[in-house]
């Protein structure tokens, strides 16, 4: 049924697409941009309308015009996002698993050294005579989110061929940056115009999201005072001892190494520097406001405590919120989440819904005003070498895009 699929997403892998998070321009990388602007072709060769780049934002959009007499119907948009992670991305060279026996370990490159493993990767088990599609060890897939973007040109192919079924307003877009945390700043949410939008940018066949960490980062600043050490008694004041201090005034336990579900933590991602001047690198998460808020002052409250030690301010912290907890929206109207569980179950989809212990496009774009749900695309084990994706995955992603259009229009 969707026989451009499979190859639409190996073209679209073999394009190396990683974003930067040092660069200043708008995308992040100029191999995005070439990428879009092939994406902007093939909108126009399947026959969307209004296809365009937008050079301020580096998105890609177009329209599928409505073709139901029904008024109110309800208008979608469908997003996906370019870009790859900060893993090799270059020569990505696809390989294919038929009919997996779902319990047999998988060689990625010829010498045996990856592998995908059913001890590390449990996961295979659940993809028991279907069709895999993985790497060969020496680079990511880009499965994230390069099935989102295949299976919505493939959805938006099969509604173009097929004008007998009924559909409001659609829209697509393609944006770049996401796994840099800023591609969704810029999207122009008033443009595209839709009364709510899905992103195709989970991982395995069902999971529905619609509750996200909000997130902040934190880089703490402690200026040091540095002496001869056989002089520092009472002088000295090592910034990364002071750095030892403050992290140890962090719960253990509220790391993300020992929390699951709901449960915010503190994660500590980087540490420079020497005795005159230390910085840490803090990530803040929590799916309740309230806590999440209450973390980013624990944060403060630490700099607070040690500073009044010193003669002067030295520990400075410096805060940013990143995104919030798309739910605390989409909560004000969840008939777009039965909408998809509706369209999983016409396809033969049980309905995964849990929260996201991350974030997506979705939840800057549902602060925008346009609720944005995430669902499910397929990668598996993203952002490295043993990421794969099913074939079956890809195609069930596809219909339910196609059953969203359909269902929406006859609901009306």
């Amino acid at each position: 049924m969707y026989e451009n699929l499979v190859p639409r997403f190996i073209k679209y892998v073999k394009t190396e697409t990683r974003s930067d998070a040092t660069s200043t321009t708008i995308p992040s990388t100029q191999t995005q941009v070439e990428f879009a602007q092939t994406l902007v072709a093939e909108l126009k060769e399947i026959g969307m309308s209004n296809v365009s780049y937008n050079e301020k934002n580096g998105f890609v959009t177009a329209e599928l015009p409505s073709n139901t007499t029904k008024e109110n119907v309800r208008s979608i948009g469908f997003i996906a996002h370019m870009d790859t992670a900060d893993f090799n991305a270059e020569n990505v060279n696809p390989q294919f698993v038929e009919n997996y026996d779902g319990s047999s370990d998988i060689a990625l490159d010829k010498d045996g050294k990856y592998k995908l493993t059913v001890k590390d990767f449990p996961n295979l088990a659940n993809y028991k005579g279907q069709t895999l599609i993985t790497t060969d060890g020496s680079t990511l897939l880009g499965s994230d989110d390069k099935s989102g973007i295949a299976e919505i040109m493939t959805a938006m192919e099969f509604l173009v061929k097929n004008p007998d079924i009924e559909h409001g307003k659609l829209k697509v877009a393609f944006g770049p940056d996401e796994e840099i945390g800023t591609g969704a700043d810029n999207f122009d949410a008033e443009g595209f115009d839709v009364d709510f939008a899905y992103t195709m940018d989970g991982g395995p066949v069902g999971e529905l999201h619609y509750e996200t960490f909000s997130a902040a980062s934190a880089v703490i600043t402690i200026n040091g005072k540095n002496v001869h050490p056989g002089s520092a008694k009472n002088t000295m004041i090592n910034g990364l001892q002071v750095a030892h201090k403050f992290h140890s005034e962090i719960p253990a336990n509220e790391c993300p190494e020992m929390t699951e579900g709901y449960e915010g933590f503190y994660h500590l991602m980087h540490v420079e520097g020497n005795e005159e001047l230390t910085t840490m690198q803090y990530i803040i998460r929590d799916h309740d406001r309230e806590k999440f808020e209450a973390r980013k002052e624990f944060i403060k409250s630490i700099a607070t405590k040690l500073n009044a030690d010193f003669d002067e301010e030295r520990i400075l912290v410096d805060m940013h919120d990143q995104y919030y907890n798309m739910g605390e929206i989409i909560a004000k109207d969840m008939s777009i989440i039965e909408l998809v569980k509706d369209a999983m179950g016409v396809v033969g989809v049980e309905p995964k819904v849990e929260p996201v212990r991350g974030g997506t496009d979705g939840s800057k774009i549902s602060m925008m005003g346009i609720p944005t749900p995430n669902i499910f695309a397929g990668a598996e084990n993203m952002h490295g070498r043993f990421e794969f994706v099913s074939v079956q995955t890809m195609e069930k992603a596809t219909a339910v895009i196609v059953e969203i259009a359909k269902l929406n229009a006859s609901q009306a």
